[in-house]
């Protein structure tokens, strides 16, 4: 069993006598703009016992009493386990079904992930990747959280391209023993848990092994001889790295330490399949302020081999000034439009200054445009069966490439695991 970087896990989950809808709170990184949203949230916890006193939301990554946070949480970390609110499910897979605020039902498998098997660099091969660009400064601060730490609880998605649904196919919930059914805060939508007895996750690895098979990868995407990607991460890219990291400096700081069993090799994840109706992908679009735009457009049409009429595969629209055009790209650096267009703005922004910001929404992109003098770029959106050949080819989509669904539907923390 586990002959992919997908593994069963020694699983946490509060006692019944635990209040659900309080206990589960959205990933970190959600709302790092709206304090208000997190005072809410500190609001219907009160003094419950709730995940919230497990993670730092990321609002207050930098702010002056970080330190103090991290150590709290820690401290309530060895609290919780010692005052005996956990429940421990050993070689589990838990089924979950998350109803979201559309009502349209996603489905997913929560396990954990070998980070043997995982690198986050451009250009990785491993079985498991980064789908975009990894930030490495990113991930210190992260890394500091993570250190003294004896839980870890997982936002991280990790997607399969499964079109014939094989991996979910083998999971039939009426016979399967319920852990958790509650709404989620905050216009979360509803979620519920279902522990999987060994015969299904035995089958369930059955059909992983499948879709990793070598022959079958390479006619699928015309990469025979490619390493296989089984797994492309979703949501919690620097979560995985943050949790890679960790491993290696264990690793590195410890040479006569066996570490091929140690809790800290292995990251919960919950793998979802990518033709899911659940997930959407929305393009994220640019704006770029402060810099000559006559300029920028001379250079690009250059650089790209933009044209107005002679269409190709690749393009984009630009909004500046109060008009409009439509460019063609036929000289690509990448599988898609906004891979071509982002790297010729990173390095031209790199050379003669400016600023770009990313933004969601067709119509909030122009505007800020209109309104503080920028140029927008409109780019096609990116479509599901694009993800995977793109990074296969690519190594990593560039940063802000899309984003997978609305914030209210980012996944919330229940499961735990002791690293």
């Amino acid at each position: 069993m586990n002959r992919t970087a997908f593994h069963s896990a020694d699983i946490l989950l509060p006692k019944s006598s635990v209040n659900m809808e309080k206990w589960a709170v959205i990933a970190c990184d959600q709302y790092t703009g709206n304090p208000d949203y997190w005072s809410d949230v500190y609001r219907i916890v009160g003094e419950s016992p709730s995940t919230l006193n497990l993670i730092l939301p990321e609002i207050f990554l930098e702010k002056s009493d970080v330190g103090e946070k991290i150590e709290n949480i820690h401290k309530t970390m060895n609290k919780y386990l010692s005052d005996g609110i956990f429940r421990e499910y050993k070689n589990a897979m838990i089924y979950v079904e998350r109803v979201q605020q559309n009502g349209v039902l996603r489905k997913g498998i929560i396990g954990a992930i070998d980070l043997e098997q995982y690198d986050f660099s451009r250009g990785s091969t491993s079985p498991v990747r980064a789908t975009e660009a990894t930030i490495v400064e990113r991930i210190p601060p992260r890394v500091k959280i993570r250190q003294d730490a004896v839980l870890e609880l997982p936002h991280i998605m990790i997607l399969i391209d499964d079109p014939d649904d094989i991996v979910m196919n083998n999971i039939h919930k009426e016979s399967l023993e319920k852990l958790y059914d509650t709404d989620l805060m905050k216009n979360g939508g509803h979620v519920s848990g279902y522990l999987l007895p060994d015969d299904v996750q035995e089958k369930i690895d059955e059909s992983l092994v499948k879709l990793s098979d070598s022959e079958n990868f390479g006619k699928k995407y015309g990469a025979e001889g490619t390493p296989v990607l089984l797994f492309a991460m979703g949501d919690g890219n620097h979560s995985l790295a943050t949790a890679k990291q960790y491993y290696e400096q264990l690793k590195k700081d410890n040479p006569e330490r066996d570490f091929s069993h140690h809790p800290a090799r292995y990251a919960l994840a919950e793998i979802v399949n990518l033709h899911s109706d659940a997930l959407d992908f929305e393009p994220i679009y640019r704006v770029v302020y402060g810099v000559d735009g006559e300029k920028l457009v001379r250079e690009m049409a250059e650089e790209l081999e933009l044209s107005e009429t002679e269409k190709s595969e690749q393009f984009f629209e630009l909004y500046s000034g109060g008009q409009s055009k439509k460019y063609y790209i036929h000289r690509t650096s990448s599988n898609l439009s906004v891979g071509s267009v982002q790297n010729f703005l990173d390095v031209y922004l790199q050379k003669n200054g400016g600023k770009i910001d990313y933004i969601h929404g067709k119509k909030d992109v122009v505007e800020l445009a209109d309104r503080f003098s920028g140029m927008a770029f409109v780019l096609p959106e990116m479509h599901k069966s694009e993800l995977f050949p793109t990074v296969i080819k690519d190594g990593a989509l560039p940063r802000k490439t899309f984003s997978m669904g609305h914030a209210d539907d980012k996944r919330f923390y229940i499961e735990a695991k002791r690293i």
